[in-house]
């Protein structure tokens, strides 16, 4: 990226950089505000692939699918990379377009893509096929060496949670069970939360620790008024109120 910018004036390669960083840093904890700072980005050098490619993954954080498939397509053209190609199918997922996806699934882009981008593109044609209401054919797509290997590679945690739920929709919970957990063995950087939907399966219900305190905590302060209540009726220090009643 930061060779592609060296093609424009120092200034701006640097003001467009900036921009790329905050993108970058925002797109998963604020995606609304990286997708502003990837439209200063385009304002300014909308002839650099990278941003291209950068505004089209903002896009796509906000569900901009039209947006984000118009950016992706421009970069591509731009460097004749065909990495993006996985990600542009999911961009027809998005515009309830599941046929396009999976044609693109079976295009010769297909095979010209890295092993990571083929598993992006099995995960895609498989979504495809749920969105159509397939579902045995979204876990035969999902079938693959790369779910059967016992090796973890940065694509595992997702193929495997992938399958896992696509045994729950289903209806073949046992084998979803046995897949959430290892898709939570492989899952060492939390990229799922494979881990709550099998706590989910077993039964498993979780409270907030802090909220139970808070509970305990008005539940003591309570008792200490009705004890305070009830010191102060034993030793007649004060009359009832109206509230309480009368005494005999």
């Amino acid at each position: 990226m930061r060779q592609e910018l060296q093609s424009l004036p120092k200034t701006l390669a640097e003001d467009v950089a900036r921009n790329l960083v905050m993108v970058a840093r925002l797109l998963d904890e604020d995606p609304e505000a990286a997708y502003a700072y990837s439209k200063v980005a385009l304002r300014l050098a909308s002839r650099v692939a990278a941003v291209r490619e950068a505004g089209g993954f903002a896009a796509y954080a906000n569900q901009k699918y039209s947006e984000a498939l118009a950016e992706f397509r421009a970069a591509r053209r731009m460097t004749g990379s065909v990495e993006l190609w996985p990600v542009m199918a999911d961009c027809e997922r998005g515009l309830g377009r599941p046929e396009k996806a999976l044609d693109m699934a079976g295009a010769p882009e297909v095979h010209k893509l890295d092993k990571a981008g083929q598993v992006e593109m099995r995960l895609v044609a498989a979504g495809a096929r749920r969105d159509m209401g397939q579902l045995d054919a979204a876990i035969v797509t999902l079938q693959s060496p790369e779910l059967a290997s016992n090796s973890v590679q940065p694509w595992t945690a997702r193929l495997r949670y992938a399958y896992a739920d696509a045994l729950l929709a289903a209806g073949r919970e046992q084998e979803a069970r046995e897949w959430f957990a290892k898709a939570v063995e492989s899952d060492r950087d939390g990229s799922t939360d494979a881990s709550d939907r099998l706590a989910e399966l077993e039964g498993v219900e979780f409270t907030d620790a802090l909220d139970e305190d808070e509970h305990e905590d008005e539940h003591e302060h309570e008792g200490g008024h009705e004890r305070e209540g009830a010191d102060e009726r034993e030793n007649d220090v004060v009359k009832p109120s109206a509230e309480d009643g009368e005494e005999d």
